[in-house]
């Protein structure tokens, strides 16, 4: 995948966007969320990224990737969860770290430097945090997951990827061991917009709805 040469930032919003909803559209909202910036720093560096067709704005409905902009976004998101897999999985690096440290990396990654790591890590399907790698055409893997928070009280699944960025935030599910693989339960469900009660191993633990968005699952047949 050959892409031209974009600014930090630039990088940073389209793999924002292709984090949060793949070819979905976003909310300025939750992309300033997501970003931890305004959403006024958001709307003007939106405007500059539809002038670079990089991006389709339609004010009060979302902003979508452009064909060009999904192609961007592909390749930056390969580079950072390949650093993902090399620094878990061969130096080591604590599973809660590896995305904030990806994130350094990726934006100076030369595409011979991309390939090259792909062929030495065996060409992964997905990322610690088991989020899917795209080829190097751009193709990837649909997730089939859904966030946590939409499961029902008595479902059993499985966590299959863990959609988050903050490290604090990947900490704290790393000590409960909601971690791509663990199995839990959903014992119950607080009214008003309140946790989820898992069980997980025998062991039971809350867990807020903002939080059960970053946590992809998927069911287990009974």
């Amino acid at each position: 995948m050959s892409v031209q040469h974009l600014s930090e930032s630039t990088e940073m919003y389209l793999k924002a966007m292709i984090e949060i909803s793949g070819n979905e559209s976003v909310q300025i909202s939750r992309l300033a969320e997501r970003l931890s910036v305004t959403p006024v720093s958001v709307n003007e560096m939106v405007r500059r990224l539809d002038e670079q067709g990089l991006v389709s704005h339609i004010p009060y409905k979302g902003v979508a990737l452009t064909e060009k902009g999904h192609e961007v976004a592909c390749d930056v998101t390969r580079r950072q969860r390949l650093w993902e897999c090399f620094l878990y999985e061969h130096l080591g690096i604590e599973w809660a770290q590896v995305y904030e440290l990806a994130c350094s990396l990726e934006h100076a990654t030369a595409p011979e430097v991309t390939e090259a790591l792909s062929t030495f890590l065996r060409e992964p399907k997905t990322c610690p945090h088991g989020n899917p790698i795209c080829a190097a055409d751009g193709s990837c893997m649909p997730l089939d997951a859904v966030p946590l928070k939409m499961a029902a009280v008595g479902d059993t699944v499985q966590v299959v990827a863990v959609n988050a960025t903050s490290t604090d935030v990947l900490k704290y599910l790393q000590e409960r061991g909601l971690m791509p693989g663990c199995e839990v339960t959903i014992i119950g469900a607080e009214p008003m917009q309140g946790p989820l009660m898992l069980r997980k191993e025998g062991k039971e633990t809350a867990l807020g709805l903002s939080l059960a968005e970053f946590v992809l699952v998927k069911s287990i047949p009974s």
